[in-house]
C-alpha cells in the first residue's frame, strides 16, 4: 500500500510509502482520505503522526499525472484532492506532522493540515506550484496564510521558494526543529503524551480553536463556551477535577 496506517500505545501513524519521493498521486490522495478517517473513527487511536519515513515527508505532488488532466478533469479532482486533506485536518484528535527531507507542493500543504510540525534540521519545505504555472490547489493558499499571516504566505507562494528548517521555525511554519535521526520518536513523544489526555477534551479545544478561526470572535466564543459546558457531563472532567482535589494538579490519568 502506498499509504498505511500502524498504532503503537494509542498513537496511529499514517505512513506515505511510495519511494523514492512519496509523490502524491490520485491513489495517494484517496488513501490519505480513508485512513484519516478511520484514525478518527477507532477508539485505539487517540493521536496521529503523519510521516513520510526517513529521507522524504513528500515532494509534491505527482506532476506526470497531473499534466494529463485537461482542464475538465481537474474540475472533478480538485475537489476531491481538497477532501482529501481537509479529512486529514478534521480527524478530532491531537495529529503532529514529522517532517523530513522536502515537504513541498502538496506535501507542505499536508503538513499544514496538521496541529503542530515536528522538522528535521535537513527538511526544506514550500509551495512551488508557481513555478508551474499554477497556485497551491490542497488548501495552501488558505491554510498557509492562516499559519503564517498573509505577507509571509505571499511571500513563499509567489515565488515558489524553499525554506529551510530553520526559517520555517523562525516564520511559524514548524514548531520544532530537531536533528533528522530524532524526528520520529520526537513526534511520537508528543503525540504519546495527548494520546494520554482527556480524549473529548482535546477534540472540543481542537474544534473550537479551529472553528473560531473560520468565524468572527463572538461566534468563536459561543463555540468556545457550548464546549466547555458540554463537557461537564463527561468522565473525564469528573476524573480530572476529583484527582485534582485529592492528590493535586497535573495527576489525573484518563482512559
Amino acid at each position: 500500500m502506498t499509504v498505511t496506517l500502524e498504532v503503537r500505545d494509542s498513537v496511529g501513524t499514517i505512513r506515505l510509502d511510495r519511494p523514492p519521493m512519496n509523490a502524491l498521486d490520485v491513489a495517494v490522495q484517496d488513501r490519505l482520505r480513508e485512513l484519516a478517517e478511520e484514525a478518527g473513527r477507532r477508539d485505539d487511536v487517540r493521536a496521529v503522526i503523519l510521516y513520510g519515513g526517513e529521507k522524504v515527508f513528500a515532494a509534491g505532488a505527482d506532476i506526470k499525472e497531473m499534466q494529463a488532466m485537461d482542464h475538465t478533469a481537474m474540475v472533478v479532482r480538485s475537489r476531491a484532492l481538497q477532501e482529501s486533506f481537509t479529512a486529514v485536518a478534521r480527524i478530532p484528535k491531537p495529529v503532529v506532522a514529522a517532517v523530513t527531507g522536502y515537504a513541498l507542493g502538496g506535501g507542505c500543504e499536508l503538513a499544514l493540515c496538521a496541529d503542530f510540525r515536528i522538522a528535521a534540521d535537513n527538511a526544506k519545505l514550500g509551495q512551488p506550484e508557481i513555478l508551474l504555472g499554477l497556485i497551491p490547489g490542497a488548501g495552501g493558499t488558505q491554510r498557509l496564510a492562516r499559519l503564517v499571516g498573509p505577507s509571509r504566505a505571499k511571500d513563499l507562494i509567489f515565488t515558489g521558494r524553499q525554506v529551510k528548517a530553520e526559517e520555517a521555525l523562525a516564520i511559524g511554519l514548524v514548531d520544532r526543529v530537531v536533528p533528522a535521526a530524532e524526528v520520529y520518536e520526537q513526534a511520537h513523544a508528543w503525540a504519546a503524551r495527548l494520546a494520554r489526555g482527556p480524549a473529548l477534551a482535546l477534540r472540543a479545544a481542537k474544534e473550537s480553536v479551529d472553528a473560531g478561526l473560520e468565524t468572527d470572535i463572538d461566534t468563536g466564543l459561543t463555540i468556545e463556551r457550548n464546549w466547555f459546558a458540554g463537557l461537564f457531563a463527561t468522565e473525564d472532567r469528573e476524573r480530572g477535577m476529583r484527582s485534582f482535589v485529592e492528590e493535586g494538579p497535573g495527576k489525573a490519568e484518563f482512559l
